[in-house]
C-alpha cells in the first residue's frame, strides 16, 4: 500500500516521493499515527503547501486508503456516496439508525468513525489547560501564541482534546474572541482561524471543537458553521442553515425527566430483619431521563414559507443527534379542534386525542401569530388554552422580531397564552431556560 503512495499522489498533481515516505515513517515511529485520522492529518502537514492543494490531498487521500474513485470534477462525497466503502459500512447500520438521516449526513457519520483518532503524540494538550490560560477577551494584537495568517507551513505535530468542554461554553468564548479578531489567523490556541489547536477554526487539530468555515479535516469537530461570513454565528439572527447548529446546541439543553414510586425490596428487608420480622414496606423514587418533543408548524402561509425547511431540518437533526420522541404537527394560522399529522394537512388529529399524549413533553410551537383577528375566535383561543393546560411546558417560537409583536392583535392575544421568543438561536435558548425553570417549579 505504501509502496504507491507517492504515484498516487503525483497522479493529483502533489508532490510526493521517497522522502515522503521516509518522514512518514519517521512520524509512525515516533508514534504520531495510529489510525486513519492519524494517517491524514501527518500526511496533509508533508504534502500540502497551500489552501488549493487541501482539495487534492483530499481525494487522493480517498482514493489510495480507501478506494474511492473521484471523477474528474466529482465532490468528494458523490463519491464516496457511491464507493463500495460506504455501502459496505451504511449495510451494517440498522434501519432505525439510517431513518430521516439525509445521505449528506451518513457521509458525515461515515467519515468520523473512518477518521476516529486516538492520537498518541507526545505533545498532547489538554483543552481545558488551554482555556484555563487563555483570556477571550484579549485584544487582537495582545493574544500570545497566534500569528497573523502567511505562507509558512506548519507541521501538525501536537492535538488538543475539548471534548469534555460543554459545547455552550465554547461557543460564549467564541462570540468573545470574535468580538476582538481583526485579522485571519493561523496556528496557535486562541482565535478563530486554521492550521492550529484552538477550540474554533478549522484545518488544525482540535478535538471536539467548533469548525468554522473550510472543510473538515479528521472530522472531530461537535459543531459546523460553514459560512464564513459567521465568525462565530450570530445568535441573534433569525435561524437559518448558518446557525441551525448554534440552534441546536440550545436545544440540547433540555432537561426532561420522570419518576415513579417503587419498592424499595433491599431496604424492606433489611429494616424489616431488624424490627424482628415486621416487615414495613419502604419506597423509592425511579427517575428516568428522556427527551419527548412536539412541533407544531404553522406551514400554512406565505409568511412562514422561508423558516419551514430550516425549522424542519434542525429538529430533524436533534433527532438523529439526541435520543428522543419527537411527533411533528401542522396547522395554518390558528388552530380549530385540532392539528394535521401530515405537512399536506390532510390527516386531522382532533384535540382530544393530542390531549392524551404524555404532559410531560416539551412542546414548540413555531408560527408568526400574525392573521386576521376574525380568524382567532374564541374557540381557537380556547383550543390554544386546553393546550397549554395539558402540556406545562409549552413555548412560541415567533419569526417575527419582537419589536413587531406589539403591532399584531392576534400576535398580542396568544402572547398571553403562551411564552413567546423570537426563532433565533439565542430565542430557542431562552426557550428552553424557561421551560427548564417551568421543570423546577414542579411542572
Amino acid at each position: 500500500m505504501f509502496d504507491q503512495l507517492p504515484e498516487t499522489f503525483r497522479s493529483f498533481k502533489l508532490n510526493a516521493d521517497v522522502r515522503t515516505l521516509l518522514r512518514l515513517r519517521q512520524a509512525m515511529d515516533k508514534g504520531l499515527v495510529s489510525t486513519l485520522g492519524d494517517m491524514f492529518y501527518v500526511l496533509k502537514g508533508l504534502i500540502t503547501t497551500s489552501p488549493t492543494d487541501i482539495g487534492p490531498f483530499s481525494k487522493a487521500f480517498y482514493a489510495h486508503f480507501l478506494d474511492i474513485d473521484i471523477l474528474p470534477g466529482e465532490p468528494l462525497d458523490k463519491a464516496i456516496l457511491r464507493s463500495n466503502a460506504f455501502k459496505e459500512w451504511k449495510d451494517k447500520l440498522s434501519s432505525d439508525e439510517k431513518e430521516d438521516i439525509e445521505d449528506l449526513e451518513l457521509v458525515d457519520q461515515f467519515l468520523d468513525e473512518v477518521h476516529l483518532t486516538s492520537y498518541d503524540i507526545k505533545k498532547f494538550l489538554d483543552g481545558k489547560d488551554i482555556l484555563d490560560k487563555d483570556d477571550p477577551s484579549l485584544k487582537d494584537k495582545d493574544a500570545p501564541g497566534d500569528n497573523p495568517a502567511s505562507d509558512r507551513h506548519h507541521v501538525l505535530d501536537r492535538m488538543a482534546d475539548y471534548r469534555d468542554i460543554p459545547l455552550e461554553e465554547l461557543m460564549r468564548r467564541m462570540r468573545e474572541v470574535a468580538k476582538q479578531q481583526k485579522t485571519r489567523h493561523e496556528g496557535g490556541d486562541h482565535w478563530i482561524g486554521s492550521g492550529g489547536v484552538s477550540p474554533y477554526g478549522n484545518g488544525g487539530a482540535a478535538a471536539g471543537g467548533i469548525r468554522v468555515g473550510g472543510a473538515g479535516g479528521g472530522k472531530m469537530a461537535r459543531a459546523a458553521i460553514n459560512n464564513r461570513d459567521f465568525y462565530p454565528a450570530d445568535a441573534k439572527a433569525p435561524l437559518g442553515d448558518d446557525n441551525v447548529d448554534a440552534a441546536l446546541a440550545a436545544l440540547k439543553g433540555i432537561e426532561e425527566g420522570s419518576s415513579e414510586i417503587i419498592l424499595d425490596v433491599p431496604l424492606t428487608i433489611k429494616e424489616g430483619l431488624k424490627q424482628g420480622g415486621i416487615f414495613l414496606p419502604y419506597e423509592k423514587e425511579k427517575r428516568q431521563q428522556r427527551i419527548q418533543v412536539i412541533l407544531m408548524i404553522d406551514n400554512g402561509g406565505w409568511s412562514m414559507s422561508p423558516y419551514i425547511r430550516v425549522v424542519q431540518k434542525l429538529f430533524a437533526k436533534m433527532k438523529t443527534r439526541f435520543a428522543h420522541d419527537l411527533k411533528t404537527y401542522y396547522f395554518h394560522n390558528t388552530i380549530y379542534g385540532g392539528l394535521y399529522t401530515d405537512a399536506a394537512r390532510s390527516q386531522f388529529a382532533p384535540l382530544d386525542k393530542i390531549n392524551l399524549q404524555d404532559k410531560n413533553y416539551t412542546v414548540f410551537v413555531i408560527g408568526d401569530a400574525d392573521m386576521a383577528p376574525y380568524e382567532l375566535h374564541r374557540s381557537s383561543i380556547r383550543d390554544w388554552q386546553k393546550l397549554s393546560k395539558h402540556f406545562k411546558r409549552m413555548a412560541w417560537l415567533n419569526p417575527m422580531s419582537e419589536g413587531e409583536w406589539y403591532a399584531s392583535m392576534t400576535c398580542s392575544v396568544i402572547k398571553q397564552i403562551f411564552p413567546m421568543f423570537e426563532l433565533t438561536p439565542e430565542g430557542i435558548e431562552s426557550a428552553v431556560l424557561e421551560m427548564n425553570k417551568l421543570k423546577g417549579n414542579g411542572w
